[in-house]
């Protein structure tokens, strides 16, 4: 089968769509870390993800191509934008979609991740998406159950749908990803939006420099293929794209920063920063935002400029597309 393409918002006639009743060409049962995917298998959802970026924006959202189908959206972390979009996402394909309140579920009265996973294995959903505060608990959830299992964030490891949206995003912003500079900055060390982005940049062609302070940047950081920087001034010097991140204080067990105010000083993103970018640069964060720490809130504002708002658009398409790639594969 032809690798679609995208072109003028339309996909090319040659992908199989499991909605129509083939079976989708995609290799994989699950989706559980931009690693596992090669350069084609991230064109296809890209190219998939365009074709309901146009349908999303249209008065006629709803096409149930997975009615019948359950999700089951299983988070152990707060989420506001990926739980919701995954759900949106569901239902506008048709899917039934189940929200599990961890908190007021049987793993807070000491049920293991994998007497969970049985459980709901039992029940026979079609897709369960997981974010969890472990990195590999996603994985090992996707060996005790059939259904197809996406991570939506496992610990520091990965998070690869938002690597997916954040590409869709610069794609349709810049016309391609190969060839361009993308500066990743602030907490490197506990993102795994980041490494799901470094991983997705460095395989379609990207080059790909990481900005944040020495706390806060992974040792041997450059095994990953990026060009690490410790000043946001050399670190944005004549990029394409700046991609801020949030301080994961929850994460962090020591003192990794001074104080907000002299971190926003030295590393928050401000106009004067920016300045040293190229003209056409435009700025990305996967939210939320700490506004006054990691990016100033004129800036983030700025339809210019910021493609925040983009990033929440595609995320929905996104995970559309996953869901009818993995379709049928339990």
């Amino acid at each position: 089968m032809r690798l679609p393409k995208l072109h003028k918002g339309r996909i090319a006639p040659t992908l199989e769509r499991p909605g129509a009743g083939v079976q989708s060409s995609f290799p994989h049962k699950h989706l559980l870390a931009i690693s596992d995917l090669s350069v084609k298998d991230i064109e296809q959802i890209l190219a998939l993800s365009e074709t309901y970026v146009q349908t999303n924006r249209s008065n006629n959202k709803k096409n149930p191509i997975l009615k019948g189908q359950t999700l089951i959206n299983l988070f152990f972390e707060n989420s506001t934008r990926t739980r919701t979009s995954f759900e949106l996402a569901g239902k506008r394909m048709g899917v039934d979609v189940i929200n599990m309140n961890v908190e007021s579920s049987s793993t807070a009265k000491g049920e293991t991740l994998l007497d969970t996973a049985m459980t709901l294995n039992a029940m026979h959903p079609d897709f369960i998406t997981v974010r969890h505060a472990e990195s590999g608990a996603v994985q090992l959830l996707s060996q005790k159950v059939k259904c197809a299992v996406i991570n939506a964030g496992d610990g520091w490891h990965e998070h690869p749908t938002q690597a997916l949206l954040d590409a869709l995003t610069i794609q349709k912003r810049r016309g391609k990803i190969k060839g361009l500079t993308v500066a990743i900055c602030g907490d490197i060390l506990h993102s795994r939006v980041a490494r799901s982005n470094i991983a997705l940049l460095n395989k379609m062609g990207a080059r790909v420099r990481v900005v944040a302070p020495p706390t806060l940047m992974p040792l041997y950081v450059e095994t990953l293929g990026v060009e690490p920087f410790y000043e946001m001034e050399r670190g944005l010097k004549n990029v394409d794209v700046v991609m801020m991140l949030r301080l994961q204080k929850e994460r962090m067990t020591g003192n990794y920063i001074s104080s907000t105010s002299e971190y926003f000083h030295f590393y928050g993103l401000d106009r004067t920063k920016l300045s040293v970018a190229k003209d056409d640069v435009f700025v990305m964060h996967p939210g939320p935002m700490n506004r006054g720490v990691e990016i100033d809130s004129e800036l983030a504002d700025d339809i210019n400029r910021s493609v925040i708002l983009d990033q929440v658009e595609m995320g929905v398409a996104v995970r559309q597309a996953v869901l009818e790639l993995l379709a049928h594969k339990s």
